[in-house]
């Protein structure tokens, strides 16, 4: 049970707020939990309608970098912007969404999100100049910004509590889907229209989306709180999240830019502790990581989604320069990946009904560092589609197993009006480990030859996977176990 992770500290509000829902939870029919049947599919309409629609765009929007770029007459690192600024907007404004769901209802600001992920795509489609592109898709990302925390939140109140693990499978396999098919779908498109209509397609499906918003929770199933929004402390919190980032990429190219970048990162992260730490519920949920099972899980989710932005940045360059296979061929033999994440996510969710999560996390972080591992380490040549696409099946199938039970555990540890700082969290630690892993590979391009940095990358990546696993099994079962 969710109340033996705070035995260490049973007086603290975090620790009888978690007691008193437990003790809800316990005494109320699970049947009634949750939206009535007619709502709910609409609301899990909207919420997977609305996670395929912003992961879509992200995979679909790279493949048309270099058609861009030549159409606005900019350079290839110029055109790189377009979707540096889309995933800064994310990573700086994730927390502050998830605070401002929990004040004005989580209702509201998602549909806002989903609203304003619409237009910024039509501003994106009418863009006449790179600038006012980059500009729309800051637009885009702080939509999605709303999107991606608020719609694991709401699960929580859209679903019975029993049936929480499959919603949130369901909802990986819709996320894992919009991935795997996004560069074939931007490719289609780019084959019989311009650009502007990769962005174009979005209207429709966005007003979809926000009518089907009608039937998400309202205030009566998941209630307001009374925290105040801190605007010096969203500022501080963009400010560091920015820096980290910037800094972070500019760190081989250009030292003492990047180094310095990281250091306001440090000095904004101690005074936005500072500011937050004595709030009940504060913009970095600092409450919610004094729950051990959940400080568990934000760590596990970091160390995984490490291992996997490493392997996805290391894994073309080993199958286009060293293997000598096409850029076409190599889209094909990291499909297996997505696609075995799909078949894992349901069935992953079914399983964390009977096993504890901590061993479920554990087995799958074992599979997924399994898969890297292999990549790294068999010796390829001749006609390597086969061990490829098995190697990357088993890495989706570790990653996919791992992620669904790991999720859960972490949205069920915090209590109920925090589930928006919980979403949050799970966004934060998703974006930090692929930042974490993106760094890392290009520490290692920079550091080693191509060939040495492609195979220690994968191995590191490994690792990371590994570590993930090992991180997990901290929880006990007692802990692990989701009642």
């Amino acid at each position: 049970m969710l109340s033996s992770t705070l035995r260490t500290n049973p007086s603290s509000p975090i620790a009888r707020a978690v007691e008193t829902q437990e003790v809800n939870d316990a005494n109320a029919v699970h049947d009634t939990d949750g939206l009535p049947l007619p709502q709910r599919y609409a609301a899990v309409a909207a919420i997977l309608g609305a996670g395929v629609l912003v992961v879509l765009d992200g995979a679909i929007a790279n493949i048309a970098l270099p058609g861009i770029a030549q159409q606005l007459q900019a350079t290839p690192a110029d055109a790189v912007w377009i979707i540096t600024a889309y995933q800064l907007a994310v990573v700086m404004f994730l927390l502050p969404a998830s605070a401002v769901g929990e004040r004005f209802g989580y209702r509201r600001v998602f549909a806002s999100g989903v609203a304003l992920f619409t237009a910024a795509s039509v501003l994106c489609a009418l863009a006449p100049s790179l600038p006012w592109l980059v500009a729309a898709r800051c637009l885009q990302g702080l939509g999605s910004a709303a999107v991606m925390p608020l719609g694991l939140a709401l699960l929580r109140f859209t679903y019975p509590r029993r049936l929480l693990a499959r919603s949130i499978g369901w909802n990986a396999l819709a996320v894992a889907a919009a991935s795997a098919s996004g560069p074939t779908l931007g490719a289609f498109i780019l084959s019989a229209a311009s650009w502007p209509w990769l962005f174009a397609v979005n209207l429709p499906i966005g007003l979809l989306v926000l009518a089907a918003c009608a039937g998400l929770p309202g205030p009566a199933h998941s209630p307001r709180s009374v925290r105040r929004v801190d605007v010096w402390s969203i500022a501080l919190n963009a400010v560091m999240f920015a820096s980290f980032v910037l800094g972070g990429d500019r760190l081989m190219t250009h030292p003492l830019h990047g180094g310095a970048l990281l250091v306001l990162s440090a000095v904004c992260m101690v005074l936005l502790v500072r500011r937050e730490m004595p709030k009940a519920a504060p913009l970095i949920p600092l409450d919610l990581l004094r729950v051990h099972s959940f400080r568990v899980s934000v760590i596990a989710s970091v160390c995984c989604f490490t291992g996997q932005m490493a392997s996805l940045v290391a894994l073309p360059f080993y199958i286009q320069h060293e293997l000598g296979q096409s850029a076409v061929a190599a889209g094909l033999l990291m499909t297996p990946w997505p696609l075995a994440v799909m078949l894992a996510a349901p069935l992953s969710a079914r399983l964390a009904q009977r096993v504890p999560s901590a061993w479920l996390c554990a087995a799958g972080s074992a599979c997924f560092a399994s898969g890297l591992a292999l990549c790294a380490l068999w010796p390829l040549h001749g006609n390597p589609a086969l061990p490829i696409a098995v190697f990357t099946s088993l890495a989706g199938l570790g990653f996919g197993f791992f992620q669904t039970p790991n999720n859960q555990n972490m949205l069920l540890s915090a209590p109920k009006e925090r589930s928006g700082a919980a979403g949050g969290a799970q966004g934060t630690a998703r974006l930090t480990g692929l930042t974490f892993g993106s760094l890392l590979m290009s520490l290692m391009f920079g550091l080693l030859p191509s060939h040495s940095a492609v195979h220690w990358g994968l191995a590191v990546g490994a690792l990371a996977a590994l570590g993930g696993g090992v991180v997990s099994l901290l929880r006990s079962p007692a802990r692990a176990r989701v009642a």
